[in-house]
């Protein structure tokens, strides 16, 4: 079913419910999800991060890696999120905050399967928000906070040339190879030779242990591999290449800086 947000209305959406008890259906196909700086920590336990170019502005965005084949989410099995940890991107569906007139307000995709009749009312019976919505709302406000800080910390990565390119060898257990590029990731010998100021100036901004987030969260594309156990295409291992160990292979696939 096509998506389609349309900004939230107390009085239009009185009666809008939201089903909470759902099987993750809107996020099974999600191979990325777009990850903010606030969540890299949490989120490096469990999977890995990474940085895609929107190939029509060309400014950088970073995603949380879900699994190796587009129009599938690893992280998804019998209607399960397999870890602790939930991208906020992910959360807030099937609401989203996007600018309305000249400020930002809150939408919902007035599509979504789980928008039911026997859901969390969003509105309480007087028009306020209720408390699924105000929880909700926080959520999107950080999200919108936490993004602006994203786009900051990658600035400050490009302008002190500490993005690399790297790229994944999928082996599965049927023979099938894969190379995935496309993605970037902080080299961890240019962040080393930063000079004292610069590291300074990185700490001091809470930008220095979110680039080591982002390198620690590489050791978790092996549970990429151990989740795919559950589907029908098991990957056998992944071979990870970094900077000028990259080959150049024709066949290779990139991951879509939207999806």
């Amino acid at each position: 079913m096509t998506i389609s947000y349309i900004p939230l209305d107390k009085e239009k959406h009185k009666d809008l419910k939201i089903n909470l008890q759902h099987d993750f259906g809107y996020a099974k196909e999600a191979h990325i999800a777009a990850a903010s700086i606030r969540e890299y920590a949490q989120l490096a336990s469990v999977m890995p991060v990474v940085f895609v170019k929107d190939p029509n502005s060309e400014n950088f965005h970073s995603v949380a890696v879900l699994g190796t084949e587009k129009g599938a989410n690893l992280f998804v099995h019998e209607g399960k999120w397999q870890v602790h940890c939930l991208p906020m991107n992910i959360q807030r569906y099937p609401f989203d905050v996007r600018p309305d007139g000249e400020k930002l307000g809150v939408f919902f995709d007035e599509n979504s399967s789980l928008v039911t009749d026997d859901g969390e009312p969003v509105f309480t019976a007087e028009g306020q928000p209720s408390p699924f919505l105000e929880n909700r709302q926080q959520l999107l406000s950080e999200l919108a906070n936490s993004e602006m800080a994203t786009q900051r910390f990658i600035k400050k990565l490009v302008e002190l040339d500490l993005l690399d390119p790297i790229e994944l060898l999928v082996n599965y257990t049927n023979g099938e190879k894969r190379n995935i590029t496309g993605m970037f990731s902080v080299s961890e010998k240019r962040l080393q030779d930063l000079d004292e100021a610069q590291v300074v100036e990185l700490h001091k901004s809470g930008f220095l242990g979110a680039a080591y987030a982002i390198l620690m969260s590489l050791g978790q594309l092996n549970r990429l591999v151990q989740l795919s156990n559950n589907t029908d295409k098991p990957i056998q291992n992944l071979q990870l290449r970094v900077g000028d160990a990259i080959t150049k292979d024709q066949t290779a696939e990139q991951p879509a800086a939207n999806a």
